[in-house]
């Protein structure tokens, strides 16, 4: 039997609304089968669809199940922002003061509330490994990357795997064809490459697979945390930096990258509220 549950839809790391990546949020999931919410989570066809509940971690605020239209994630950076913006929105009071504890598949991930236009999550743990010959061949065989545009290349974990290839430019970076990759053959592709001085933003950054109908996602957050972990990991990261993604499939995504003294580092952005009902379910 179907049930009325409290529905939000956000637009999540942009300073424009419906320029950044779209997040379906079901507020009161409780009762909701595995087999339902991924059914759901595949019918808005959005990159992630999150399911929020009571959390059963001691003192978090609430649980997030994240499911792309295909599977459960462990961890995704958008549906943390869209999540928590969703719940505030809603009513909820965090435990402590101005910090949001939200539980997921990887234990507690810290939201700094602080603030209300721009929340940030703390980057997770990052396992960090060289990327080995064969994908760093197979990736840029695929792309048609330059060899000489190459600055740098790892294998980063913080939930989800990425492969990650550091350009020389942002202009090399946006010049990559998405569409040369086939899937399921290769797993996430990040790209990165700097901007010159001046510019509006630091770095551009891809993450190339399928997402949302796309060929690639219009900005992840997640990705966004290991690059920054990786960085700072190799004292690159001194000092606040914005990150474009999206640019090559029209969106105007933002992501403001925020070291601190104490190792920590945040991970921000805007997330506008669209769509605030109910869901019949």
């Amino acid at each position: 039997m179907s049930r009325s549950r409290r529905f939000i839809q956000c637009d999540v790391f942009s300073p424009v609304p419906t320029q950044g990546n779209g997040l379906a949020v079901v507020l009161d999931a409780q009762g909701m089968s595995d087999t339902q919410m991924q059914q759901f989570a595949a019918w808005t066809n959005l990159a992630e669809t999150t399911f929020l509940l009571p959390p059963t971690i001691p003192g978090a605020d609430y649980r997030v199940r994240i499911f792309t239209p295909m599977r459960e994630m462990p961890f995704a950076g958008h549906p943390t922002l869209g999540s928590c913006a969703a719940w505030l929105h809603a009513g909820g009071v965090p435990h402590a003061r101005e910090s949001v504890r939200q539980q997921c598949g990887i234990g507690v991930v810290h939201v700094d509330a602080r603030r209300a236009d721009m929340l940030a999550f703390a980057a997770p743990p990052t396992t960090m490994q060289a990327l080995s010959p064969e994908k760093r061949d197979a990736i840029v065989q695929a792309l048609d990357i330059p060899p000489e545009a190459i600055v740098r290349t790892a294998e980063l974990c913080n939930g989800p795997t990425w492969q990650v290839l550091e350009l020389s430019t942002a202009q090399a970076v946006l010049d990559v064809d998405s569409s040369a990759v086939r899937w399921p053959a290769f797993q996430p592709i990040g790209l990165i490459g700097p901007h010159p001085a001046g510019a509006e933003c630091d770095y551009e950054v891809r993450m190339l697979a399928p997402s949302s109908g796309m060929s690639e996602d219009p900005i992840t957050g997640s990705l966004n945390a290991a690059i920054a972990q990786w960085m700072l990991s190799q004292d690159r990261l001194a000092r606040p930096v914005m990150i474009a993604q999206g640019t090559a499939i029209g969106r105007t995504g933002r992501v403001e990258i925020r070291p601190t003294e104490n190792g920590v580092v945040w991970i921000g952005g805007q997330v506008h509220i669209l769509i605030d009902g109910t869901l019949d379910f």
